[in-house]
């Protein structure tokens, strides 16, 4: 690792891991972020300074929505010239969320945006928090021949790192409630901290760029058995639909009924983006594979691969507010635009 002095900005947006308990009050109140370094002193390291940022006031990840991405996408933005590398703390439940909306909107990144949590408050004895921001801010500061090793969206959770739109909090109480179903981890900490190279994403835009421009006129629409065509339709029907990501059995299978096929014909003729992800925990969408899944096809359906649920709307998002449509659609949501998806020769076929 190069021996270089680092910067580093923390920026709290809220969640569990900024957290301390007031005895006086008798539950959570969340830490004053221009203290961090009293509540965790080991982020005083020779050669390193770290500067906050904080939302005000602090938000329940559950709260987290588009305009907070744009809000946490503008502050990397506005400093990303002062400082080497980014530790955005957050909370769980929707940290999938936020790391994926911010790889497609932020363009040519050199530097490393690392988000983290904890499950445990950062104040209490057995909290994970500690350690999750020590390794976060650790791995963002590294660096090898003069570049950061990280140069793209990732998270730190539970001794691994992942790439931020490849994640899915899968345990509500596993101290590893981030997993990365369908990619390996870029980094895992032990002992030392040990990158896997050959699965690190480098950008291929030349300039650092911001694009914060969502549209979120898209619905997500799970299916299961006996599931209510009339449900299907309201989904479908809705006058704003712009996009529908639907998640399905198997390996993207859908039951064949005429219902269904007519609802999603009717919105693919109305222009309605509709993508294919799995509901498994793990695995991809092979619309190849049987008859059931042909019906999607049929029905102008792009099969979104192994992508994860929440990597689909955001990129779907992102897609429909750059303006893209038809073709130019279709190919930016088989494309892989930031490692969020592995290319399989029976999706462009």
């Amino acid at each position: 690792m190069d021996e270089k002095d680092s910067r580093i900005l923390l920026v709290y947006t809220g969640g569990t891991i900024g957290s301390v308990k007031d005895v006086e009050a008798g539950g959570l109140v969340p830490i004053d972020f221009s203290e961090i370094h009293r509540h965790v002193p080991e982020l005083e390291q020779p050669g390193r300074s770290i500067e906050s940022a904080s939302f005000e006031p602090p938000i329940d990840s559950s709260n987290m929505g588009p305009e907070h991405w744009r809000l946490l996408a503008q502050i990397i933005r506005d400093h990303y010239e002062d400082f080497d590398g980014f530790v955005v703390l957050h909370g769980t439940d929707t940290l999938a969320y936020t790391a994926s909306a911010l790889s497609f909107m932020l363009e040519g990144l050199r530097k490393p945006i690392i988000l983290t949590g904890s499950q445990l408050p950062i104040g209490l004895p057995r909290t994970d928090g500690r350690e999750n921001l020590l390794a976060a801010v650790e791995i963002a500061a590294a660096s090898r021949f003069g570049e950061p090793i990280v140069q793209e969206v990732a998270v730190y959770f539970g001794s691994s790192l992942f790439r931020g739109n490849r994640t899915h909090k899968a345990s509500a109480e596993s101290m590893q409630a981030i997993i990365s179903p369908n990619f390996q981890s870029l980094a895992e900490a032990g002992v030392d901290i040990i990158y896997n190279d050959a699965q690190m994403f480098r950008d291929t835009t030349e300039e650092f760029g911001l694009f914060d421009t969502l549209d979120s006129d898209v619905a997500w629409l799970p299916l299961f058995p006996g599931q209510p065509a009339n449900l299907i339709r309201r989904i479908t029907e809705w006058p704003e639909l712009k996009g529908l990501v639907l998640s399905t059995f198997g390996s993207g299978n859908a039951p064949s009924n005429s219902a269904l096929k007519a609802a999603l014909s009717e919105a693919h003729d109305r222009g309605v983006v509709m993508v294919n992800v799995s509901q498994c925990g793990h695995g991809s969408v092979h619309p190849e594979r049987y008859a059931t899944a042909h019906l999607l096809r049929d029905c102008g359906v792009i099969p979104g691969g192994d992508m994860t649920t929440e990597a689909a709307l955001t990129k779907l998002m992102v897609s429909l507010g750059k303006g893209w449509r038809g073709e130019a659609m279709r190919a930016a949501m088989l494309g892989n635009m930031r490692g969020e998806l592995t290319r399989f020769s029976s999706l462009v076929s």
